[in-house]
């Protein structure tokens, strides 16, 4: 009866935490991405230093609040969980780790000459950003659009490296060093930042032909640049075409195993297709 009732409460902590599926748990996670984000306008505002001035006190104080909440998720993440390791050594469980720890950090390092070093520890906050992918759906698809491209943007990233290592050859042969071109690197270097439309302007042609040749780079960077997102967009409306394919099956629940932490089940499902567990406090 004591482990039914351990398991009881373990079960609906790990559905509060780890899941989205009940009003409790949707309740945590905007909770949550509330504190992350205040916790990243504190950063913000703190490197403020008028601001940081009148109202340090304040952004300490909330710099703890926020520090302890996330040092109590922290720890009830791993107690909910049947194998903690799993949690500790994931992603997400790194990311949790190393955005907690910098405020604690700055106890033990004493000595003005490490002003500097805790402060760089303490921006290690900024990790928090990262945990917001967890509840955006759409991330999947995205992330799967930009893997499925990679060969495609690989192709074509290889192919823009050789028109602006043929360009800058061209225009160094052009120009010369007298323009600025003193080298072929440095010419390649001109070719990428008129290519992707940057335009420094530390480098620049001078006769007629280099800039009639300048000028081509510049209307092809326009194209250039809409290449790679035309592939990602593809990709995307692709995989969001098979999302709606009556015979493929969607996983629109958020439904995390109390055992390994896997997270990707059919809707019916009772147990872990990837350890057994039962994901039902049954």
């Amino acid at each position: 009866m004591e482990n039914q009732r351990k398991k009881g409460w373990k079960h609906k902590m790990h559905e509060i935490i780890y899941e989205a599926d009940t009003p409790q748990g949707r309740f945590f996670d905007v909770i949550l991405l509330i504190l992350i984000f205040a916790s990243i306008v504190l950063v913000m505002l703190e490197s403020v230093d008028t601001l940081d001035a009148k109202y340090h006190d304040i952004f300490y104080a909330g710099e703890w609040i926020i520090t302890i909440f996330f040092t109590l998720e922290y720890f009830a993440r791993i107690i909910a969980v049947n194998k903690p390791s799993k949690y500790i050594f994931s992603f997400y469980g790194i990311i949790d780790f190393l955005s907690t720890i910098p405020l604690y950090v700055s106890f033990f390092i004493v000595g003005s000459h490490a002003l500097l070093t805790v402060r760089a520890l303490r921006l290690l906050r900024i990790f928090r950003i990262l945990k917001v992918t967890r509840y955006i759906g759409e991330s999947n698809k995205l992330t799967k659009a930009l893997v499925d491209s990679r060969t495609k943007i690989s192709v074509f990233l290889f192919t823009v490296l050789i028109i602006c290592i043929i360009s800058g050859t061209v225009m160094y042969l052009v120009e010369g060093e007298e323009s600025g071109f003193r080298n072929i690197p440095a010419s390649i270097y001109w070719c990428i930042v008129t290519l992707t439309t940057v335009g420094y302007g530390d480098i620049a042609p001078i006769t007629p032909l280099g800039q009639f040749f300048a000028s081509i780079i510049m209307v092809m960077g326009y194209g250039i640049i809409a290449v790679p997102t035309g592939i990602v967009s593809a990709e995307y409306t692709k995989s969001a075409l098979e999302d709606t394919d009556p015979n493929k099956h969607i996983h629109t629940n958020t439904q995390s195993c109390a055992n390994c932490n896997h997270d990707t089940h059919n809707d019916d499902a009772k147990f872990c297709d990837h350890c057994g567990y039962s994901l039902h406090d049954d």
